[in-house]
Order: structure tokens, then C-alpha cells, then sequence
């Protein structure tokens, strides 16, 4: 609890130190200002956590419930990591008289790593599955009928 209060605070005193930076700032209009936090929190509250919601009504209803943790965290980290890239694959900023703004393939890299957040979900997903196999696997090899040698007592 300590420590979600502390964390709560910190926020809290950066949010206020960037506003009053943000306001004292001879080059920005307040009404700008106002304008793009109003637009961070639409962008934030409607689009962000509305897709996020639905992705995770989706992997409720599809994947299994043992999985449903890591499908969550390969969603939002795939999703993450499209939202930062997208302006640099779409070529926001490219220049034809600048070759060297934006020189790289961004769009093939988004895929490899898009295909990285899979590849690593799928694997721990295997591994999770191996490792409840091998527990219950144990624990069936000493109970009758098993495998395993037969109880005391008969």
C-alpha cells in the first residue's frame, strides 16, 4: 500500500511539474496546451482502453484460461510497440530531398518483431504447458493405477 501511495505521489508531482512548465512557457498558449491534453485523454480513454478491452473480451472467449495472462501481456505489447512504430512505417517525416530521415524498412521491421512477440508468447506458452504436464505427470505416477509403484497398506 506504501508503495502504491509513493507511486500515486510521484505521478502526481510530475503530471503538476509538467502543466506549470507547460503553462509558463512563453511559446505555448494555455488554450493549446488544454487542447492537447484534452486530445491525450480522448485518445487515451476512447481509443487506447476501448481496443484493449475489446482485444481482452476476445482472448476471454478464444484462448484458454491458463494462457489468457501471457495473451494479454503479447496484445498489449504488440499493440504498443504498432502505436510507436506506425508513424515511422507510414513515412511521417520522410523527405524525398532527405534519404537519410527515415533510411531503415520499418514496415518489415515492425513484422519481425510483431513475429518476435509471438514467437516468444507461443514458446512460453509450450513451456507452461511441459511444465504442468511434467508437475501433474508426477503426481499421477504415485497414485493408483499409475505408472508409479503401488500404495502402502495393500
Amino acid at each position: 500500500m506504501r508503495i502504491r501511495v509513493a507511486l500515486v505521489a510521484v505521478g502526481l508531482l510530475t503530471m503538476g511539474y509538467a502543466v506549470v512548465g507547460a503553462l509558463a512557457d512563453p511559446e505555448l498558449s494555455p488554450a493549446g496546451v488544454l487542447l492537447f491534453l484534452a486530445g491525450v485523454l480522448v485518445g487515451h480513454d476512447l481509443v487506447w482502453m476501448l481496443g484493449l478491452s475489446a482485444v481482452g473480451a476476445l482472448l476471454a472467449r478464444f484462448v484458454p484460461h491458463r494462457h489468457r495472462p501471457l495473451a494479454r501481456i503479447a496484445a498489449i505489447s504488440a499493440a504498443t510497440v504498432t502505436v510507436v512504430a506506425l508513424p515511422l512505417v507510414l513515412g511521417f517525416g520522410r523527405s524525398p530531398d532527405n534519404p537519410s530521415a527515415l533510411p531503415l524498412p520499418y514496415g518489415r521491421n515492425l513484422a519481425v518483431v510483431l513475429l518476435l512477440v509471438v514467437a516468444a508468447t507461443v514458446l512460453s506458452w509450450l513451456w507452461r504447458d511441459r511444465r504442468h504436464r511434467l508437475r501433474a505427470g508426477g503426481k499421477d505416477s504415485e497414485r493408483p493405477g499409475g505408472s508409479g509403484p503401488p500404495p502402502a497398506g495393500r
